[in-house]
């Protein structure tokens, strides 16, 4: 896909009230059990979260399963006005459904993405090289510092020669359906590595699942693996955010919350004709100058 064929989707986030929705989740008896008390003694050991993720990819081969993230612009503009030569780190790129519409949308940025599966960085490389994307400016590489004690610096040989690493030296650093991916006690880890490897100034954009969305109330009692954490049957995991949860992670790390807030969107699925009420969690952070 050429630049000139691409444009941004309207992006909605304002559908319904969530607030209301709490009320009926949380009064329908056949969902209680999403709120009982999850003890850590309850937690089992699960497949390693690498292992999960490249067999998902390796499953999802044609790169079809996850559309361009095309409202990335509309949600959050500054990805749009920014600098020639600024620079985007995607922490946890997937197929590049991220990176696409960033690096087609906007000329002169130069993006960096990484992603704990090999053949999710694979399936990436096979999207993006064949958009007629100059290669300079995307640079996509196998990282597994999310997943284990290795610190953002893990990331460094990708990095351009002008700056050696990526510590303190990106403008953006977009964190898009990753976080909740993550068992709940690597979160604050992450997100200080997100925080370590922006400028003064810079922006973590962030977007993922939000509590009392359809995927959460979907999961059965026996996939519950913690408050709020549900594990696929893929043995992919998947956690739902409430805003103090984003709100003590990113301000434990030493951001400074600029946005946050629950988007509430409405979609048809048209096999059925069935409205499914999402919620994702849409923040944006900045790294004090």
């Amino acid at each position: 896909m050429s630049r000139k064929d691409w444009k941004a989707e309207n992006y909605y986030s304002k559908d319904f009230d969530w607030d209301q929705l709490r009320e009926q989740v949380e009064s329908d008896p056949y969902l209680q059990f999403h709120f009982l008390p999850f003890s850590s003694e309850n937690v089992e050991a699960h497949q390693d979260d690498v292992v999960a993720w490249d067999e998902f990819h390796a499953r999802h081969s044609t790169g079809k399963f996850f559309k361009e993230r095309r409202y990335l612009f509309k949600e959050f503009p500054e990805l749009a006005s920014c600098k020639d030569n600024s620079k985007v780190l995607e922490v946890g790129c997937g197929n590049g459904s991220t990176a696409l519409p960033i690096l087609c949308g906007r000329e002169g940025i130069i993006l960096y993405a990484c992603d704990c599966s090999s053949t999710a960085i694979e399936r990436a490389k096979e999207i993006v090289i064949p958009a007629q994307i100059v290669p300079s400016r995307s640079i996509v590489h196998d990282s597994q510092s999310l997943n284990s004690s290795d610190e953002i610096n893990a990331l460094n040989p990708f990095c351009s020669d002008e700056t050696k690493h990526c510590i303190g030296g990106v403008d953006f650093v977009t964190l898009i359906f990753t976080l909740s991916a993550l068992p709940l006690n690597r979160m604050p880890k992450a997100i200080t590595q997100c925080f370590s490897v922006l400028k003064p100034g810079g922006l973590l954009l962030f977007r993922d699942y939000g509590l009392y969305d359809m995927t959460m109330i979907r999961f059965e009692p026996e996939q519950r693996i913690g408050f709020r954490e549900y594990l696929r049957s893929d043995g992919t995991r998947s956690y739902f955010f409430c805003l103090d949860t984003i709100r003590s992670l990113t301000t434990a790390a030493g951001f400074i919350e600029l946005e946050l807030e629950y988007c509430c969107v409405k979609s048809v699925n048209r096999r059925n004709g069935k409205i499914m009420k999402r919620v994702w969690v849409h923040g944006k952070f900045q790294k004090p100058t």
